[in-house]
């Protein structure tokens, strides 16, 4: 996996304006990698005047335990009591796991769900996204379909060079 510019793996906290195109947009964030320490984080980022905590940056959400999975919660829970925007990124493999813990139902919570698709500019006009449900008349009143170029519409596109004005802090 790629860091971002300048970030070494013991990078921990880095602070940058929110480019991603989520009601969070424009906003100073701090950034955490991994679980860390929920009053540590919450100290940095009122430190430091941000207004929006994201978690999960650099694809590091990835409990593969229940013991991480209680770790994760009880951070997520601490800063969602605080009354602080939160964002989880986190890939779709783990998205009924994240709608299980609530976090949904918390008006200060964003979730950043990452479905990744390599080589999309390789797909031809007629490719087309479907939102799909987990099986015939599951848990959605139905499906969505979206044309893949017009999704990939200029106003919400981020390009990866504006990920790379962000200060890391120690």
């Amino acid at each position: 996996m790629k860091n971002r510019e300048g970030h070494t793996d013991d990078t921990k906290f880095f602070i940058g304006t929110e480019v991603e195109h989520s009601p969070a947009y424009g906003q100073r964030t701090l950034f955490v990698i991994g679980v860390q320490n929920p009053k540590e984080i919450l100290a940095r980022a009122l430190n430091n005047g941000c207004p929006h905590i994201y978690l999960g940056a650099n694809q590091s959400f990835n409990p593969d335990s229940e013991e991480e999975w209680k770790e994760w919660t009880f951070v997520i829970n601490t800063l969602l009591d605080a009354d602080i925007w939160v964002t989880l990124d986190y890939d779709i493999n783990l998205h009924e796991e994240v709608l299980l813990n609530n976090w949904c139902k918390r008006s200060t919570f964003i979730p950043m769900i990452s479905v990744k698709l390599p080589f999309i500019k390789e797909l031809n006009y007629n490719a087309t996204l479907k939102i799909d449900d987990i099986g015939f008349n599951e848990s959605n009143p139905g499906v969505w379909t979206h044309s893949v170029h017009e999704l990939m519409d200029r106003k919400q596109f981020t390009d990866w060079t504006k990920y790379t004005k962000d200060e890391i802090i120690k």
